[in-house]
């Protein structure tokens, strides 16, 4: 495992973005762990987002792309935050742009902000977590209205590992109905092996019984990848 991964899990630990305990999915799924990205709030927090994401691109992705596209909402400053990592830490310079969530009749108009995406232009979509393929059915046709683009891959911060609609994984179903790769900075299978009885500042968050929680969340909801 790269040394990104193991430093983006401590510092999701850290921003109290991982958090452990009993939650509700959107699914109605009760689950030991939950990832809130909306809890990430300082300057220096998203500078180091958006180097944990660039570092990702950079490791899947290399500079093969044209530009960076992040949906509203939570994808707006994931896109922004990785396109100035990516120049300030790898000199690789790309264009960024993101949508409205309604087009704007005045001014410029339309609904693509930023780089105005060109017919042939590789898109790296760029998203938080992905639990169904509902994000992306709402956002390829408004990039498709904007140009002929090629969509390269996504990037998300977790791979939760767990059946979406049916029996495949969120990121199985996405590979299967649009044909696009989805690249997480890391997987809950990664998180459970390398933060199992590892302290982060002093403490354990997954001890022997968070551990056999989360087993037991992925024997019962869990797919192989």
């Amino acid at each position: 495992m790269t040394e990104y991964k193991r430093e983006f899990m401590e510092f999701m630990v850290r921003s109290g973005v991982l958090i452990f305990g009993d939650f509700i999915t959107k699914s109605g799924r009760k689950t030991p762990y939950f990832v809130n990205t909306g809890n990430y709030k300082t300057g220096e927090q998203i500078a180091k987002l958006g180097e944990f994401y660039a570092a990702n691109i950079k490791e899947h992705l290399g500079d093969d792309f044209d530009a960076l596209f992040g949906p509203a909402y939570k994808g707006i400053p994931l896109a922004t935050a990785a396109a100035g990592a990516l120049y300030r830490k790898y000199g690789i310079n790309k264009n960024y742009c993101f949508n409205r969530k309604e087009e704007k009749d005045h001014g410029e108009g339309g609904v693509v902000v930023g780089y105005k995406l060109k017919d042939g232009d590789r898109v790296v979509i760029t998203e938080d977590v992905i639990t169904s393929g509902a994000a992306l059915r709402e956002v390829l046709p408004v990039l498709q209205s904007a140009a002929k683009v090629k969509i390269s891959g996504m990037v998300i911060s977790v791979d939760r590992m767990e059946r979406g609609q049916r029996e495949l994984s969120a990121i199985q179903e996405v590979k299967k109905e649009f044909g696009i790769d989805v690249y997480p900075i890391v997987t809950i299978r990664e998180i459970i092996d390398t933060l199992h009885n590892r302290p982060i500042d002093g403490k354990v968050y997954i001890d022997d019984e968070m551990k056999e929680r989360m087993e037991a969340y992925l024997a019962e909801y869990g797919v192989m990848a």
